[in-house]
């Protein structure tokens, strides 16, 4: 994997609360991630990401006088918290262990929305049957992104004049809008639980819980401890109220979807992240998601010419991170 140019490599991470994922990205490249150069490592095997860093870098032979690391968690200044993990990353002091030049820490779903750039067709999988294509990188585009895994994330990325501006936003912590009578009877159980509710109460891995916990409530029925794998298993064996948990997370998520649209401006797409969506993908796309994406009154024509994709790219976090690295090198 080394060459006598990895000193022009960038050292790239993506930071969550249990895995630790690192790689090398060509800032000059086409395709700035090096996709042989991934490996993943278990955070708890690590006192620091620089001991962790350290140790891919040893393990693999590479050089990197940059890093451009995505961390699951709020960067205030030099610091980053990782959540759900007592690591606490100074950026200075990370960059000074690794002997870099510079180093950027940025949030991972910056990195998400920044992935975008980079996504070919092959990477994404559309859900409703608007197709989308890569827009040249001299014309200018809005889009949104989402990603339902322990959380919900929200974000977006702007492309002006060649340049990529990823937008991160707390709207996975938007209230809650129902929109059936069911949903209605949703909201007021959880609202019995949690007094507000918001979107990541629903949508997210937890939520899929939460939905049908919320459904087995209005049916009279003791739900038990489930885990969202536990719904979708059963949900493939027939069970009539995981079933409808999966029907009602999927139209959940095409209404906010739709709404995040409204809300940015991106009338070039929705892009649908996080570690749910590969595993619901044919769910979503035999599902109400569309039809709530686009039900927008008077802006449903409009909706129904923007594309909804999921993104199927294996590593779309550290493509993020190298996306950022471009632009870090481009600046330079």
């Amino acid at each position: 994997m080394t060459t006598d140019n990895d000193t022009q490599h960038v050292l790239l991470a993506d930071i969550g609360g249990t895995n630790a994922r690192f790689a090398l990205a060509d800032a000059d490249a086409g395709s700035p991630l090096l996709l042989d150069s991934v490996r993943t490592y278990p955070v708890a095997e690590f006192p620091s990401l620089a001991d962790a860093a350290k140790h891919y870098l040893e393990q693999t032979g590479a050089r990197a006088k940059r890093g451009a690391f995505a961390v699951a968690g709020r960067i205030d200044g030099d610091e980053a918290r990782i959540t759900n993990h007592p690591w606490v990353i100074s950026k200075s002091r990370t960059a000074q262990a690794l002997n870099f030049d510079a180093l950027q820490l940025v949030n991972d779903f910056a990195a998400q929305a920044m992935a975008i750039a980079l996504l070919q067709r092959e990477d994404v999988a559309p859900v409703g049957g608007v197709e989308w294509s890569p827009a040249p990188r001299d014309e200018n585009r809005t889009y949104a992104v989402l990603g339902p895994g322990t959380g919900l994330g929200v974000g977006g990325l702007l492309i002006r004049d060649g340049k990529a501006y990823p937008l991160q936003t707390e709207g996975g912590h938007v209230s809650f809008p129902p929109g059936t009578p069911e949903e209605l009877a949703i909201l007021d159980k959880l609202s019995a639980q949690f007094g507000r509710v918001s979107n990541e109460r629903l949508i997210c891995g937890p939520g899929l819980v939460n939905i049908h916990r919320a459904l087995s409530e209005i049916a009279g029925v003791d739900p038990g401890l489930l885990e969202p794998k536990d719904i979708t298993l059963r949900a493939g064996e027939g069970d009539a109220l995981c079933q409808r948990a999966l029907d009602v997370f999927c139209a959940v998520f095409g209404a906010i979807s739709g709404d995040l649209v409204l809300t940015l401006g991106a009338w070039d797409g929705v892009f649908l992240t996080g570690g749910l969506v590969p595993k619901l993908l044919e769910k979503l796309q035999n599902s109400g998601f569309r039809q709530r994406f686009e039900n927008k009154g008077r802006f449903a024509p409009t909706m129904a010419r923007i594309p909804t994709l999921a993104i199927l790219h294996p590593q779309p976090g550290l493509l993020g991170a190298a996306g950022f690295a471009v632009h870090a090198a481009t600046r330079g």
